[in-house]
């Protein structure tokens, strides 16, 4: 056996690979607890804190290992795993997938199945492939958050989290809201900016279903002792959609235990959740009062401003260029979740890229039409009458009446077509709203409408404007 001096070079010229692949939070909260144990040919020992700690690197960075310890001892190479323990009796295991030939695991004791890695049933893994090692996207910034007047009280309070974690009133930090309008975004901002200013150490986010799968599998494996360790050692505990431990009370009791011992010891915990806890079901008195021991802070549906300032943000990020009326189409039409705006541009994008053409309105609502659809319910003949009037200035009375005067008689027009469009009114209905024209009349004047629009652009550009109006009040 080589001495332990090789194996440390070796384990140093690993490091310098790894440190290259991931962040330098992620690098001291993984790698810089493991020490080299011994070298042999090809075969690196290395000392891990616990089995919790060897089965999340080798879940999440198994292939920048087999990278570091190919580059620097060959394709042959093994990297075996040292378990500290509290007594002096080390387990020693091989990743299944690094075997090459049948080998004797030393130690005293042998894991299940000769050779093969222990694992909770199914190893951890992250549930966004897009999600950096330490479960921190690096595209969720306070940058990138488009502040509102819906989500102000809540971006504030992140802000100051991340300035200042632990140390701060808002802890826990319990930010809720709908589905889609960046709590997750926000969350994992304040994840960022402190491991990026270094201020604490272990940084963690987390789902709460990765939670509990975790929580279930070490009861199974008789290792709640380690998990319940691990997450006490978090300095900043990040914790998406904690209404999913709802009626799970052997998690609800682990996680109340390990919020306590990081609250007392002046640890950050950031919580969020679809609705605040007071509305909370099937969940522990005792753990719903703690998640208000902080602040609560909900996220509401952006107003109009804020989501064409969304849009123009997610385009301007992707070198996209869209009209004005495009983004304000979407913007009227798209109210209540961020996620679908953004699915809007990337359709928009998509349909760009394939057809080679610049995006107008004509085409953005033929685009979107499975994602936004009018709304036929709330808007009256008599409303559209008054938008189309006010458009052209002209009274409602004029659009009624058997004046032939050629802008009155576009202006009508226009009105009986967009009435069609937009209500589920029968043609013969909408005839009467235009001085109990007969429906064949109202049929000719769609024609007329929708022929002028196809070739003449000025007459299309009147047309759009007043439909933009429409879906504006609606």
């Amino acid at each position: 056996m080589v001495n332990a001096a090789d194996a440390r070079e070796v384990w140093q010229k690993c490091l310098s690979i790894i440190k290259k692949e991931i962040t330098v939070q992620t690098y001291r909260t993984w790698f810089e607890p493991i020490s080299p144990v011994s070298l042999s040919g090809n075969e690196l020992m290395v000392l891990v804190p616990s089995k919790f700690h060897y089965e999340w690197i080798e879940s999440h960075f198994v292939s920048i290992l087999r990278k570091s310890i190919t580059q620097t001892l060959g394709a042959s190479s093994i990297l075996k795993y040292q378990i500290a323990r509290e007594e002096d009796d080390p387990e020693v295991f091989i990743p299944e997938d690094r075997i090459q030939d049948p080998v004797s695991v030393q130690g005293n004791r042998q894991p299940a199945g000769n050779g093969v890695k222990l694992s909770y049933g199914t190893n951890p893994k992250p549930l966004n492939d897009d999600l950096v090692p330490n479960n921190l996207n690096d595209k969720y910034t306070f940058d990138t958050f488009i502040k509102g007047d819906s989500n102000q009280l809540a971006r504030a309070a992140a802000f100051a989290v991340s300035e200042n974690p632990g140390s701060n009133s808002f802890n826990p930090l319990f930010i809720y809201g709908g589905v889609g309008l960046g709590k997750t975004h926000l969350i994992q901002a304040i994840g960022n900016r402190v491991a990026k200013s270094g201020k604490v150490r272990n940084i963690l986010y987390v789902s709460s279903e990765r939670f509990t799968v975790d929580f279930v599998n070490s009861i199974q494996h008789n290792r709640v002792s380690e998990f319940s360790t691990f997450y006490r050692n978090v300095d900043l505990l990040i914790v998406d959609d904690v209404q999913f431990f709802s009626g799970k009370e052997k998690t609800q009791e682990e996680f109340f235990h390990i919020f306590n011992t990081l609250h007392q010891s002046g640890k950050q915990i950031v919580l969020t959740s679809d609705r605040p806890p007071k509305d909370m079901k099937f969940f522990e008195e005792r753990l719903l009062s703690r998640f208000q021991w902080g602040l609560a802070a909900d996220i509401q549906a952006p107003d109009l401003e804020t989501r064409i300032a969304i849009l123009n943000h997610k385009a301007a990020q992707q070198e996209f260029v869209l009209d004005s009326e495009v983004i304000e189409f979407i913007a009227v039409n798209v109210t209540n979740n961020v996620r679908q705006l953004e699915g809007c541009l990337v359709k928009l994008m998509a349909q760009a890229s394939l057809t080679g053409a610049s995006i107008n309105l004509g085409m953005a609502r033929d685009a979107l039409r499975d994602i936004i659809k009018p709304s036929k319910i709330n808007l009256s003949i008599e409303s559209i009458q008054r938008i189309v009037s006010e458009y052209f200035g002209i009274s409602h009375d004029l659009l009624i009446d058997g004046t032939r005067k050629q802008e009155i008689v576009r202006a009508r027009q226009i009105a009986m077509y967009l009435a069609k469009e937009f209500t589920q009114s029968s043609l013969k209905t909408i005839g009467n709203h235009f001085g109990r024209r007969d429906h064949t009349t109202v049929i000719h004047s769609c024609e007329s409408v929708k022929n002028q629009a196809e070739t003449n652009d000025k007459y299309k550009k009147t047309l759009d404007d007043i439909r933009r109006k429409i879906e504006m009040s609606m």
